[in-house]
C-alpha cells in the first residue's frame, strides 16, 4: 500500500500556503490531484513543489510523496494512483523505456523520452528543469590538489598507475548499474580488476570521500548538497559517459489533457530551478536538518510563487 509522508512540518503542524504570482485556477478549484515522488531528499522536495503550487491555485492535494524507489513510483502513475511527480529524463529513458544509450545532449534526451513514453504508454513528460541530477564521481579538494585529478580520464589513469591512490567508494546501485560503474570503466578504459573499491549505502559515500582514509574518490548524485558543504569536487565527464537526468514533470496524458494548467502552474517554477539551486535547497535538509516540506515552502515563497498562510 502507497503511503506519503505527509503536507507536514516535522509531522505535526500543517504548512499552509496562500496565493502569490499562483493565483486560484477555475480549472483547478476543487480538483483533487495526487502528487507523488521518490524517497529520497530531492524527490520529496520537489513533490512539496508540486503540493505548495497546486494548494495555492486551489486544488485539493493529496500527498505520496516518499514512495520506496523509481520502479514504484512510475507503477503508482501507470495505474492511477498518483496523478504528477516529478521523474528524470535519464530514468524514463534508461529504467523505463529500456533503452541502453543515452542523447548527449539535454534536450535531445528529453525531447527522445517525451516522444517515446507518449507514443507507448501514454504518459506526458513536460516542465523540463535545467537540473541535471546525474551520477558523477567526486574528491575531496585536497586529494585533487594532491593527485591532479580533475576529469574521470584523469581518474582512470590513476587506477592504471597508482590503484592505491585511486580507492574508491560506490553506492550499492551505481556498482552494477550500467549507468554507473560497469558503463563508467567501459567507456574510460578501466580494468575493473585494479579498482580499490568499496560498496556502502549511499548516504555513507559523501563523508568517507572527504575523510579520504578509507576511499579518496567516491560515487554521488550531482545535485546533492553535500557535495559544496564537504568541499568535494565533481569530476569532469570529459567523454560524455553519464546520462542527462534533467528533471522534468510527469503525468497521465488524460489528466494533462482534462488539466492542462498543472503544467502552465509549474513550467516557470521549473525553470527557476537549476544545479545551483536544488543543490542549496537538498544542503538545507541534509547539512542543516530542515523539513523538506519547509524547504520547499520557503523556496516558493521567497520567489513570490505562494504566500505563507
Amino acid at each position: 500500500m502507497l503511503s506519503g509522508c505527509g503536507l507536514e512540518s516535522g509531522g505535526a503542524v500543517p504548512l499552509r500556503v496562500g496565493p502569490g504570482s499562483i493565483q486560484p485556477s477555475p480549472e483547478l478549484d476543487g480538483v483533487t490531484i495526487t502528487v507523488g515522488s521518490k524517497d529520497f531528499t530531492e524527490q520529496n522536495i520537489l513533490g512539496y513543489l508540486v503540493e505548495f503550487a497546486m494548494t495555492a491555485a486551489g486544488a485539493n492535494v493529496r500527498d505520496l510523496t516518499n514512495i520506496q524507489g523509481s520502479n514504484s513510483l512510475r507503477d503508482a502513475q501507470l495505474h492511477g494512483q498518483i496523478d504528477v511527480a516529478y521523474d528524470y529524463t535519464g530514468t524514463g529513458w534508461i529504467n523505463y523505456l529500456g533503452n541502453e544509450t543515452p542523447v548527449p545532449s539535454e534536450l535531445g534526451q528529453f525531447e527522445a523520452v517525451r516522444d517515446a513514453d507518449r507514443t507507448a504508454h501514454d504518459m506526458v513528460w513536460t516542465a523540463m528543469a535545467p537540473m541535471n541530477n546525474t551520477y558523477a564521481l567526486v574528491t575531496s579538494s585536497r586529494t585533487a590538489e594532491e593527485t591532479g585529478v580533475r576529469t574521470l580520464s584523469d581518474y582512470a589513469r590513476l587506477v592504471a598507475t597508482d590503484p592505491a591512490a585511486a580507492a574508491t567508494c560506490v553506492g550499492t546501485e551505481f556498482n552494477v548499474r550500467q549507468d554507473g560503474y560497469p558503463g563508467l570503466a567501459r567507456k574510460y578504459g578501466i580494468d575493473v580488476g585494479k579498482v580499490r573499491k568499496q560498496i556502502m549505502q549511499d548516504p555513507l559515500v559523501y563523508q568517507a570521500t572527504a575523510d579520504a582514509r578509507q576511499c579518496r574518490f567516491g560515487s554521488v548524485a550531482a545535485t546533492d548538497g553535500r557535495i559544496p558543504a564537504l568541499n568535494l569536487v565533481l569530476l569532469q565527464d570529459d567523454l560524455a559517459f553519464f546520462p542527462k537526468y534533467n528533471a522534468a514533470l510527469v503525468l497521465r496524458a488524460d489528466f494533462h489533457d482534462a488539466h492542462p494548467r498543472i503544467a502552465e502552474i509549474m513550467a516557470p517554477i521549473s525553470a527557476l530551478l537549476t544545479n545551483e539551486v536544488i543543490t542549496d535547497l537538498n544542503r538545507q535538509v541534509d547539512v542543516d536538518g530542515r523539513e523538506p516540506a519547509e524547504v520547499a515552502r520557503d523556496w516558493l515563497v521567497a520567489r513570490g510563487f505562494v504566500t505563507a498562510g
